[in-house]
């Protein structure tokens, strides 16, 4: 009878969960394992000349490429910003739309709007209206904001994707910040209010606290699609101007796909891949430890 019913088990999950085992490995785990090795070669992507380099690819990457450090210190600085700059304001929206307005839900939906809209349309609306839009604006009012040279120069395309990727994502944190803010017992704060706590007190020590887990998903949210930002680069920017904004997932795909060095750019995306692991691990076990349970 056990052997029948581990075989039944067993059977069951073959039929449910073996189809998309199969699926995850084909599309995700054997690429994985193949662009691994083809980071240790040298190979062009199309020809079946595929030559062993070892760890030339890797010691080039660190030691010697001046592009891709540039395009990783652009990542972090643009990654650092956004992150900080994205889950303040998806917090404050998310506060200002749990309170009992009338058109709450109305601009819910008016906020989460950018993120349903694709990235490289998103980047193409916004490059019309830094060049065209701005520019327009600028002469009639003749106000300085407006005449910058928001995707010509590099600190001001660097806040121009900045503006754009917080923008796009502000909503979609807002929602699971309502979530959060939602599960917050009425209890503790109104028992923090008749204590005497104002309402930054309230905040800081009863409020954030309790939403940690919306915060623990946030911030791995905004973090691994900042660095992983490529859409917005394309369309608004294209890395320019000189490169300055160039970011490092575009920075691979040039190096696979332009120049033709499939070897040097997946030893580029491996090692991205574990610098952006281990910062979401070492972020994920800070945020963690600092919930708490009701």
């Amino acid at each position: 009878m056990k052997k029948n019913q581990r075989r039944a088990d067993l059977l069951q999950q073959l039929v449910f969960v073996g189809p998309a085992l199969l699926f995850f490995s084909v599309i995700i785990i054997i690429p994985f394992l193949m662009s691994i090795y083809y980071s240790f070669t040298e190979w062009n992507g199309v020809t079946s000349d595929v030559k062993w380099a070892g760890f030339d690819n890797f010691t080039h990457i660190l030691l010697t490429d001046k592009d891709f450090h540039r395009s990783f210190w652009f990542t972090t600085r643009f990654t650092i910003t956004n992150v900080i700059l994205a889950n303040v304001l998806g917090f404050l929206l998310a506060l200002l739309l749990s309170q009992a307005l009338k058109t709450r839900n109305v601009l819910r939906t008016i906020f989460f709007m950018p993120n349903v809209i694709g990235g490289l349309l998103l980047g193409f609306i916004w490059q019309f209206i830094f060049v065209k839009g701005f520019a327009t604006i600028g002469e009639l009012t003749q106000l300085a904001f407006f005449q910058l040279p928001w995707l010509g120069d590099a600190p001001t395309a660097f806040w121009g994707l900045i503006i754009v990727s917080v923008w796009q994502t502000a909503g979609y944190l807002m929602v699971i910040y309502i979530a959060g803010l939602s599960n917050v017992p009425r209890e503790l704060t109104e028992a923090a209010y008749i204590d005497g706590a104002t309402r930054f007190q309230t905040l800081r020590h009863i409020t954030l606290p309790m939403i940690m887990p919306a915060v623990t998903v946030c911030l791995f949210l905004t973090i691994s699609w900042a660095f992983k930002m490529y859409d917005l680069n394309v369309s608004l920017t294209q890395g320019g101007p000189f490169n300055s904004t160039q970011s490092v997932a575009l920075n691979i795909y040039e190096e696979a796909f332009r120049n033709n060095r499939y070897g040097l750019g997946t030893a580029k995306a491996l090692i991205f891949f574990v610098v952006v692991a281990l910062i979401t691990l070492v972020q994920v076990s800070i945020t963690k430890k600092r919930e708490v349970e009701v």
